[in-house]
């Protein structure tokens, strides 16, 4: 008896459609952003091309006529503009070479296993958070003071007599009070290169008989190079527009003496009330700091290729 075999053949599904992903546009959701980021940035530049071009004094607003480049004519004839130029260079410099040389020193330290090393980080890097005008008035009236100040009480104690910092030295206290706020920022950047350096590379230097000095001079700088390039670019920014701390303790005085480039376009335009003068004055700052970034990025970019 032979028996048959009956395979049911099942109906094949039907393929399954993809739905196509539906392609969302995200520039409506950046647009806003995007036209307030241009108007905050477009709107005062745009101003002060216009208002750089006109002769426009507070003191008397209704005589506003247009005067060409007279107004550049006048700032860059202006002895005191090259004076401020002067004093910028020398205070972007000077609190350069103090924060990123202390800084290194102060994150080989810090590296080192020793009692307490977490409270010293902390310490070491809190200045930074306090505001400019806040450490000014700090070091105006607790610390420089040539009368109640620590210092006018460590050196009368010594027979040295008070300095009057503000009067006798006022750049250098100037320098000291931007490398004071600065110098945990150059730490913590430099802290954070130092500890990716291989340890493994320090032992092998260490059998080799390289002592401490070899060790930092040629296995940690080098290591750091990459970093001190991106503090250096970052900080000459800042110490470009550097305000409060001259505003609240000298004034830019005595005479020009702290007046910076920043300070200089203040006193154009409100103690002088020229609005025009101080717009072309804004301008060449703003050249002036266009073509230090530039600079500095491509000697970063530069640094990072190698």
């Amino acid at each position: 008896m032979s028996s048959s075999l009956v395979v049911e053949s099942r109906p094949e599904k039907p393929p399954i459609r993809q739905q196509p992903k539906r392609k969302i546009s995200t520039l409506p959701l950046v647009a806003p952003s995007v036209i307030a980021l241009l108007l905050w940035m477009i709107v005062p530049l745009v101003m002060t091309i216009w208002f750089s071009f006109q002769r426009y004094n507070l003191l008397n607003p209704g005589a506003q006529k247009p005067v060409g480049f007279e107004n550049f004519t006048f700032i860059l004839s202006d002895p005191g503009l090259w004076t401020s130029v002067t004093i910028t260079v020398i205070l972007v410099v000077s609190v350069l070479a103090i924060t990123i040389g202390l800084g290194t020193l102060l994150a080989v330290l810090f590296d080192q296993e020793f009692f307490g090393r977490g409270i010293a980080r902390v310490l070491a890097i809190s200045p930074f958070f306090v505001m400019p005008t806040v450490s000014a008035l700090i070091w105006k009236n607790m610390l420089m003071h040539p009368v109640n100040g620590l210092f006018a009480q460590i050196t009368r104690g010594l027979g040295l007599g008070a300095i009057d910092w503000f009067a006798d030295f006022p750049l250098l206290a100037i320098i000291i009070i931007v490398s004071w706020e600065w110098l945990p920022f150059a730490l913590l950047i430099l802290l954070t290169a130092i500890q990716s350096l291989d340890h493994e590379q320090l032992e092998a230097a260490r059998m080799d008989g390289a002592n401490a000095i070899a060790l930092f001079r040629f296995v940690m700088l080098p290591h750091l190079s990459r970093a001190i390039a991106v503090v250096a670019m970052i900080e000459t920014i800042f110490f470009l527009t550097i305000f409060a701390e001259i505003f609240v303790t000298t004034g830019g005085g005595p005479g020009l003496a702290t007046t910076n480039l920043a300070y200089y376009i203040f006193l154009k335009a409100l103690l002088e009330f020229d609005v025009g003068g101080a717009s072309a004055g804004g301008l060449i700052a703003v050249i002036l700091a266009n073509v230090v970034a530039i600079f500095l990025m491509r000697s970063v970019a530069r640094n990072l290729d190698t």
